[in-house]
């Protein structure tokens, strides 16, 4: 039996639309608060922003240095619970169990 077919385009207005990745986006953030991913970024900020001189610093600075550090630091317990709950999703909207 082969699986239903559902384009990606279609899953993702779902997504959107059903209020679903509004209601991961406040799980994640609450997770990344829990954990203190938050603050742990904050604080990486606000060391850039002291070593290259509040008079210096621009937004883009602060990213080009604090992004890669930060991804890195999203603590893998919250990859894991954000990616069962997209394939729980995906599977429950296409009907694919195999994800």
């Amino acid at each position: 039996m082969s699986a239903p077919s559902v384009s990606k385009a279609a899953l993702e207005r779902k997504f959107i639309e059903c209020g679903e990745r509004d209601r991961m986006k406040e799980l994640l953030l609450q997770r990344l608060r829990e954990s203190g991913w938050v603050e742990e970024v904050e604080n990486m900020c606000r060391n850039c922003i002291q070593n290259k001189g509040i008079e210096q610093v621009t937004l883009e600075d602060v990213l080009s240095d604090v992004r890669v550090r930060a991804r890195r630091a999203v603590p893998d317990e919250v990859k894991r619970e954000l990616m069962h709950c997209i394939r729980s999703f995906l599977q429950q909207q296409s009907g694919i169990n195999d994800l």
